[in-house]
């Protein structure tokens, strides 16, 4: 049985009460519309802790006037049958003006540099919504472990610099990517693909496996050390093949600081980005 909060108040009232009694407190932000991989998140919080807790919230700071936010799928019964049976005991499910009182924010987040590229370059305001949130739910839930996928592994850098920056009592914990028998990356936005476009869009994650491949042994080149463009190629040369597809970015980059690779080893992140249609989808895979 799921115990839901519409009060900022009465959850941290409840968290804190449970961590006097000795609980570690395991927690999951989502915007809602959950799914296996949200579900694998809470399972992990679960597992890790002595309670696990999470956020149901649709997050308007993170919305760009163009974007999406008054078609963002929601189905609050499902969510929480979804945190239920994945072990959730506390939800906080607030309303806009629960969570952001007296109007527009004034104050907000912001982290530099690692945000400049990638995402950040395609939806500049972003990442600002997105710290914003997540510092305000930290300071909502306390002392915790917080659980991210690595599906969105820039956001998940960002929060794990905003979280060491400000010296913030969370460990901020990345989860493997959850994906669909062919490959898909499980995402809330997937549902807007039509039949042709989600066909088509396991091509991301087939062509990352190929350059991972190729990084990895030089097997696809006569080099036995290939270019980081001899890498990226690999994708963008993949996904300029399916009609469905518009490649936004693909980028080799440092795992640790997004920095873009200037050359092949060591511990990297291939990320890409394309459009189905209307339906900008992210994906990204381990290099070294």
């Amino acid at each position: 049985m799921v115990d839901v909060h519409r009060s900022i108040d009465g959850f941290r009232s409840t968290l804190d009460s449970l961590r006097r009694e000795g609980a570690t407190v395991g927690f999951v932000p989502t915007m809602g519309y959950l799914h296996e991989g949200h579900a694998s998140l809470m399972r992990a919080a679960r597992r890790d802790c002595d309670v696990a807790v999470a956020s149901i919230f649709v997050n308007p700071l993170q919305f760009a006037a163009s974007e999406d936010l008054s078609t963002y799928p929601r189905d609050i019964d499902r969510d929480l049958d979804v945190c239920s049976g994945a072990g959730i005991s506390h939800v906080l499910h607030p309303s806009v003006e629960e969570m952001y009182p007296g109007g527009p924010v004034l104050t907000s987040v912001s982290v530099s540099k690692i945000t400049e590229r990638f995402e950040g370059a395609s939806r500049p305001t972003h990442f600002s919504g997105v710290a914003t949130v997540v510092a305000k739910l930290f300071s909502i839930v306390g002392p915790c472990r917080s659980y991210f996928g690595e599906k969105d592994f820039q956001q998940l850098a960002v929060v794990r610099r905003m979280a060491r920056d400000l010296s913030m009592p969370v460990e901020v914990i990345g989860c493997p990517i959850v994906r669909e028998p062919d490959g898909l990356a499980m995402s809330s936005r997937n549902v807007y693909l039509d039949a042709a476009q989600r066909d088509a869009a396991p091509v991301l994650y087939r062509s990352l496996q190929r350059a991972a491949s190729l990084a990895s042994t030089g097997v696809l080149t006569s080099s036995d050390a290939p270019s980081v463009n001899e890498v990226e190629s690999v994708v963008a040369d993949a996904i300029a093949a399916v009609p469905e597809a518009e490649l936004d970015y693909v980028a080799l980059v440092d795992a640790l600081t997004l920095e873009p690779a200037h050359a092949v080893g060591g511990s990297q992140r291939l990320l890409v980005a394309a459009r189905f249609g209307s339906t900008r989808l992210l994906d990204n895979i381990a290099v070294g």
